[in-house]
């Protein structure tokens, strides 16, 4: 408060002298108006000290707080990005040995993948051969069957051409005499079915 008056008061015994030369250029007036003016003055000054003292010291608190505060807020951000600076640098001098690590590892993976792939197919390969085995003997069965159909069937209609062209009335009249016979010697009883 105090060094808010001392520029009033500087002020005031500006003004005084001012007003007294104001004074003398317009000629001897009355003292009372001067006094009255510096008064005035004096009371103006005074009044605006008192509002701005009062005021102003509370203001300029509010504003020097402040200030402190953002400097405390400022020395905080300062730390935590030198703090994140450091952490960034750290990082980056373990990066070349992530990397490499990530390689390693990576490599590794490949390996095992490789290796994974070559079992599946050998296991695969070997699935396919004894499928393939199997439908092969399939094959050689059915291809075997239908050779010994082919050639029962072949002996058959040779044999059934040989009959035909061997086959007379003559020869079908003793095929049929043996047959009797033979059905006549089969039965237990002896007696005859079929009389020729």
């Amino acid at each position: 408060m105090r060094r808010l008056l001392y520029p009033l008061f500087l002020c005031a015994l500006v003004a005084v002298p001012a007003f007294a030369q104001e004074s003398e250029k317009h000629g001897e007036e009355d003292g009372s108006r001067q006094i009255w003016l510096i008064a005035n003055f004096v009371l103006l000054a005074g009044g605006l000290g008192l509002m701005i003292g009062k005021n102003a010291g509370p203001f300029f608190q509010g504003r020097l707080r402040k200030i402190r505060e953002d400097i405390v807020r400022g020395e905080d951000a300062r730390q935590d990005a030198e703090r994140r600076a450091a952490e960034v640098d750290r990082k980056l001098a373990n990066l070349d040995a992530e990397i490499a690590a990530l390689r390693a590892e990576s490599q590794q993976e490949l390996a095992n993948e490789r290796e994974r792939m070559r079992e599946r197919t050998a296991t695969e390969r070997a699935r396919i051969t004894a499928t393939a085995n199997q439908e092969i003997v399939a094959a050689g069965k059915t291809a075997r069957a239908e050779l010994k159909r082919y050639s029962a069937e072949l002996a058959i209609g040779l044999a059934e051409r040989k009959i035909r062209t061997r086959m007379n009335a003559e020869t079908q009249d003793a095929f049929i005499g043996s047959f009797v016979e033979m059905l006549n010697a089969s039965r237990p009883d002896g007696s005859p079915s079929f009389q020729s």
